[in-house]
């Protein structure tokens, strides 16, 4: 709470907050400009890196402690355990450190240092687990919690996956902030599920609010992949969970604080798509982030594609990436990971689009050969893709019309569809200027594509510019 005090005679205010506690929340929404393509929903990015420790984790850590104190079950001096990625941790052990509750954190291995140190520095103890174990095996970081918690005097598990304080965190300040800072014109929330409190409190109060106003908000969960959650959502089993990198979301064991009633939608993730995002908002819009914050625009862009203009997306970033140096900013672990190397030096499809411009001429089916040469060569291009044909996307190649009109069989009178072929030499936004090169090898040009729709050509003399401008 911001209080205000008056000094001496001389009436002086001054404003302060009681603890490190009461400036947990509020954060602010921020347009992202860079990363939003042309003909998206407008995105904005909730920045709960604001947060004391960095992390939206903090509002789950205060309420779980508050409601553990109004329940009489945490007594002065008693030790707060938690088994988390590190984020729960670390608003806990700052819960801990001004409430004066010792904390005890377990972490999989797979976490980084930076959190670990962290930890410390907030006077935590840190037990590290294996990560390859099964969260019901009795040395997982879950059930090391557990039982340090039954053996500790005073010992209090706050249990994030299970305790219902965190999803009301998120129903009482997340979700109610976005409301507001929207004027109550979101159409999407985007954010990755961890153990869901996030998306289920935020989410749960989005859509009531939406329903009160005879609206909807459509709620989005990108899920990396290894992760059993997709599976969960549409199978309602799980399916074999695989180890993955990226922290702090997904699960290989499902969680009582998930609703999954919340829920719209689950898209799957790649670590090395969740991180080279997290890089490029970094690059790109000055949002430093972690690599949970890559999955989730990720998946925040595709809703924005989706929706189209005139909508609007809200996208959790839920952690700082100064607790990711030593992983996905360090250049020798991205290489040694395999999520860049040479090959992303260079550069990537998305860097040659941005530095080309312009949009891609299509040819209508039932345009005329003459018609589409002449404006083949107003424009200095040799292909065109056909508009409008369903699921088989074909193209128009110059040598094409070139051998029908000599070979005589076709006429300048007849349609695109007379010498359009099945469209080869597809790529995508991410993908290094490599494979472009393996396409030429192949095909005239690579053709660009995202979410099933062509949203550029690349050509070899496009390359060539874009590379002799870098050097």
């Amino acid at each position: 709470m911001l209080r205000a005090a008056l000094a001496g005679d001389a009436l002086m205010a001054m404003k302060y907050y009681e603890n490190v506690l009461d400036l947990v929340g509020n954060t602010p929404l921020v347009k992202l400009n860079r990363v939003v393509e042309p003909g998206m929903a407008e995105v904005y990015a909730k920045l709960d890196t604001l947060n004391p420790t960095g992390s939206i984790k903090d509002r789950i850590a205060i309420n779980m402690v508050r409601r553990a104190e109004e329940q009489g079950l945490l007594k002065p001096g008693a030790t707060l355990v938690e088994s988390t990625s590190g984020n729960t941790g670390l608003g806990l052990a700052m819960a801990g450190a001004v409430r004066g509750y010792k904390c005890v954190c377990t972490m999989p291995d797979k976490m980084s240092q930076e959190k670990i140190d962290m930890l410390k520095a907030y006077g935590a103890e840190v037990v590290v687990t294996r990560t390859d174990l099964a969260h019901d095996h009795p040395d997982s970081y879950v059930e090391v919690a557990k039982r340090i918690a039954r053996e500790t005097p005073g010992g209090f598990y706050t249990d994030q996956y299970s305790n219902p304080a965190n999803p009301e965190a998120h129903y009482l300040t997340t979700g109610p902030e976005i409301w507001e800072d929207t004027d109550g014109q979101i159409d999407s929330l985007v954010g990755g599920i961890g153990t869901g409190g996030t998306i289920s409190g935020a989410g749960k109060y989005l859509k009531e609010k939406a329903a009160e106003a005879g609206r909807e908000v459509f709620i989005s969960c990108p899920d990396p992949e290894g992760s059993i959650y997709h599976d969960e959502f549409y199978k309602g089993e799980s399916g074999e969970p695989s180890i993955y990198r990226v922290e702090g979301i997904g699960h290989d064991f499902m969680v009582d604080t998930l609703d999954f009633t919340v829920i719209d939608e689950v898209t799957l993730v790649s670590d090395r798509d969740s991180f080279l995002m997290a890089r490029r908002l970094a690059r790109e819009e000055g949002i430093f982030s972690g690599g949970s914050a890559g999955t989730a625009i990720v998946g925040a862009l595709q809703v924005a594609r989706r929706l189209g203009p005139g909508k609007i997306v809200v996208v959790i970033i839920p952690d700082t990436g100064v607790r990711y140096l030593s992983k996905l900013y360090n250049e020798d672990w991205m290489k040694d990971m395999g999520y860049i190397g040479p090959a992303q030096r260079l550069g990537t499809v998305r860097e040659v689009l941005e530095f080309k411009h312009g949009a891609v001429e299509f040819a209508e089916p039932e345009e005329t050969l003459g018609h589409i040469a002449q404006r083949m060569s107003r424009q200095g291009i040799s292909q065109m893709p056909v508009q409008g044909n369903g699921e088989r996307a074909l193209m128009i190649h110059e040598l094409d019309i070139l051998q029908g009109l000599v070979q005589g069989t076709c006429t300048k009178d007849d349609s695109a569809m007379a010498v359009a072929k099945t469209m080869e030499g597809e790529v995508h936004l991410d993908d290094p200027l490599t494979k472009v090169q393996n396409v030429f090898d192949a095909n005239n040009v690579a053709v660009v594509m995202d979410e099933g729709d062509i949203i550029g050509i690349i050509s070899k003399i496009d390359v060539v510019e874009f590379l002799a401008q870098r050097t």
